[in-house]
């Protein structure tokens, strides 16, 4: 009934929270997952030492989620993320 009356309001895709917070959920677990993985092993291809593998995959899940976070946040913001600077050509003013 409840998912009757939420498509019978005809919610955007913009304003529909509930379907942004899945996609950043999903894409969350999974980077952290995935990258976890890449560090455990970087860590036993790398390292020799227990604490430096551990090390490796907390770098890797760290990096994981910082990268969900910051496209999660532009999902949100709805704004696209700069990719280059604001450089101005040679003679433009």
């Amino acid at each position: 009934m409840a998912e009757d009356n939420k498509a019978g309001a005809g919610i955007s895709a913009k304003y529909d929270l509930d379907a942004k917070w899945d996609a950043c959920l999903d894409l969350g677990v999974r980077r952290f997952v995935y990258s976890s993985f890449a560090g455990a092993f970087a860590g036993l291809l790398l390292f020799r030492s227990p604490v430096t593998r551990w090390a490796s995959v907390a770098f890797g899940a760290g990096v994981g989620i910082g990268s969900a976070y910051s496209d999660c946040s532009h999902k949100f913001d709805e704004s696209q993320p700069k990719l280059t600077p604001n450089i101005r050509k040679v003679g433009e003013e």
